[in-house]
């Protein structure tokens, strides 16, 4: 058994594999990432413009999407890899009940600030894929919110992307239980997870804890992004129990997982399984990079972490904010150079294509 396969079944922790490209689908890499004990995948524009930016892999169905806007080709390029990873993912989720299985896809990134078009984008994204394991990305944005809330409300599944903080972490939850009261259809294949991201928290309260600089600042390096996510999973914990979440679960709602993301370590001072060993717990899902996964088959450990003590990840959290961090300011730091570097990668990626179909004459 792998250490894979074993996070699910000793821990009840699902690891996602973030990445994806064809190469993997026609070589046959993705499935034996399954085999290995993969549980889902996730997708953004970034992972896409590492993808198509490189090799000859999508230059013969760009060829073939002659005379489309370079726009409409990219979302057939993502669409036919999307739809080949629900194929190999879908018996992970017809086994498991429909608790994992998923692949992720986002809505364009120049989206994060418009609900409405985030609604339409998303709405459409699930009919033109039409399977049960798919999750369309929604950032948790302010302008995400009430876009969340209402594709639960038709019924989508969705994964919410781009948390930093723990008061929006409290506001997608709310928009995934209110939008659960307002369908009055069946809920139970309706799924969702918030992707907490973790990485890079701790670069931004690091450099911030740099600046201050005093003895009481440097100690708490790298301890800020694991204190949060612990934290995060505490509040998960209070919000789906209680009779308010024991009416839904009548009706056959799932709870919405905590998704730990990015988690590849990016202070090469830390240890390259920093943020899968710490963050261990049953009913999360952690998205994680392939040598990142790889490492942790190498050497990580396999052992609860994650709600050892709340109580400890709190007072992280508070002397953090002691020596002068204002987390609400990182949190909102990060969610705008997150949107940002979304919206680069896929501008960067529709001018490539654009360049590509030129080579090619398409």
């Amino acid at each position: 058994m792998t250490k894979l396969q074993r996070l699910f079944d000793e821990q009840g922790q699902s690891p996602w594999l973030d990445n994806l490209r064809r190469g993997w689908i026609t070589g046959g890499e993705l499935q034996a990432w399954v085999d290995r004990g993969i549980r889902g995948i996730t997708s953004n524009p970034s992972i896409f413009q590492k993808a198509m930016g490189t090799g000859d892999d999508y230059d013969q169905q760009l060829t073939e999407l002659a005379g489309q806007s370079i726009d409409d080709a990219y979302w057939a390029l993502v669409v036919r890899d999307i739809e080949d990873a629900l194929r190999i993912l879908r018996p992970v989720h017809d086994g498991s009940d429909g608790h994992d299985g998923y692949v992720s896809v986002e809505v364009a990134p120049a989206l994060a600030r418009d609900t409405d078009g985030t609604i339409a984008a998303a709405r459409e994204l699930h009919e033109r894929i039409a399977e049960p394991n798919l999750y369309v990305k929604i950032p948790g944005t302010a302008e995400g919110i009430p876009a969340i809330r209402q594709m639960i409300a038709e019924g989508h599944s969705i994964n919410v992307t781009l948390i930093f903080a723990l008061d929006r972490y409290e506001e997608v939850m709310e928009a995934y239980l209110s939008g659960l009261e307002a369908y009055d259809g069946d809920l139970h294949p309706v799924s969702s997870v918030a992707s907490f991201f973790v990485s890079r928290v701790d670069t931004e309260v690091d450099r911030r804890l740099d600046e201050i600089g005093t003895p009481e600042a440097l100690d708490l390096r790298g301890k800020a992004a694991v204190a949060q996510a612990r934290v995060a999973y505490d509040l998960f914990g209070s919000t789906f129990s209680g009779p308010r979440w024991e009416a839904l679960a009548a009706r056959g709602a799932r709870a919405q997982r905590p998704l730990w993301a990015s988690t590849s370590t990016k202070n090469p001072a830390y240890p390259d399984t920093l943020y899968v060993d710490s963050l261990i717990g049953p009913e999360t899902v952690n998205t994680v990079p392939d040598a990142t996964l790889d490492a942790f088959e190498r050497h990580g450990a396999v052992a609860r972490t994650l709600d050892a003590d709340p109580a400890a990840a709190k007072a992280v959290l508070a002397a953090v904010e002691a020596v002068g961090v204002d987390l609400d300011d990182v949190g909102r730091r990060l969610e705008e150079e997150g949107v940002a570097a979304f919206e680069k990668a896929f501008d960067e990626l529709l001018g490539t294509l654009g360049d590509k179909a030129e080579q090619l004459g398409a």
